[in-house]
């Protein structure tokens, strides 16, 4: 009896000898807010990054992949056969034409372009007693990834981002994230609209300012809670703050008046993991066997 004929995919991609290649170039313009906001399309660099991004769900629509640059090991050939599984478009590059596009002085190889993952705060969908976190502001690329990257470790439903200065998408925010902004929503809005939102869903909204009579960890903080945070320079607004049902100040014991907002937002958190953990609301994971080969990268 003969063979059946193969259906499965031939996986054949596109190499991509010149620096000067149109896709090269397309992706390269993606590095520009203002090219970002017009596509509609952002840059994901690095395996770490790739791999949570499709673990999350996210579909690219190419993969650019320079297997000189690889780790030697299997993961990145398998990871771009994926992409191209899901109907990426992908492109072989060669090491002058990859370096053209990576945005890591030392890149690994892989770079993915595909859809914005920002939603409309309507359609946020959020469990009871839920976590979230507003960043009204934020300037720094990667104190808005840092965040992102808080608000997953720390279990959060949201991150509602408000008047923006920095771009979500930008990929300093991507790789400061480590991926993990694959993993939770992320809405935009005007603070109004988060401010109404929120209460209309009986959020009581924390605010951190020096000048509050309470220490952060004075404060329940289960329930449906939103941790709204500030731009570096100065802080929250006056509508955040006068909108605010609980404000609460970090102790400061040397002589710095206040942290780095991403440093900030971790403590804020953090006593809102610890708070729901003792409270049963909230478990921990069994930790990892430790096996003496390096320290998990956290």
């Amino acid at each position: 009896m003969k063979d059946e004929p193969s259906t499965a995919r031939v996986f054949r991609p596109l190499e991509i000898t010149s620096p000067a290649n149109p896709k090269i170039k397309e992706a390269v313009r993606l590095r520009n807010r203002r090219d970002r906001d017009e596509t509609g399309e952002m840059i994901v660099e690095g395996y770490r990054e790739c791999r949570r991004a499709l673990d999350a769900g996210y579909r690219p629509h190419a993969i650019f992949f320079c297997p000189e640059m690889y780790l030697k090991n299997e993961n990145e050939a398998n990871l771009v056969e994926e992409c191209a599984s899901l109907g990426a478009s992908a492109f072989l590059c060669s090491k002058r034409s990859f370096e053209k596009i990576a945005y890591r002085e030392r890149p690994d190889g892989l770079l993915m372009t595909g859809p914005h993952v920002t939603v409309p705060l309507s359609s946020l969908k959020l469990p009871e007693n839920a976590l979230v976190i507003v960043a009204e502001a934020i300037e720094k690329p990667g104190n808005l990834g840092t965040i992102l990257r808080t608000a997953d470790a720390a279990g959060a439903a949201a991150v509602i981002v408000c008047e923006r200065i920095t771009d979500v998408h930008n990929p300093n925010v991507v790789r400061a994230s480590t991926g993990t902004m694959f993993s939770i929503p992320i809405a935009e809005a005007t603070s109004e609209e988060a401010l109404s939102f929120l209460k209309k869903r009986s959020f009581r909204i924390l605010a951190a300012t020096p000048h509050a009579e309470k220490l952060h960890f004075e404060t329940p903080l289960t329930g449906n809670v939103a941790v709204a945070l500030g731009a570096e320079q100065y802080g929250l607004t006056a509508k955040w703050m006068d909108g605010a049902d609980l404000r609460v100040r970090i102790p400061m014991l040397g002589v710095a008046d206040s942290l780095n907002v991403s440093a900030a937002a971790t403590i804020l958190l953090y006593e809102a993991v610890r708070q729901r953990v003792s409270s049963g609301m909230a478990k921990v994971p069994p930790s990892e066997p430790w096996h003496g080969e390096g320290v998990r990268d956290h």
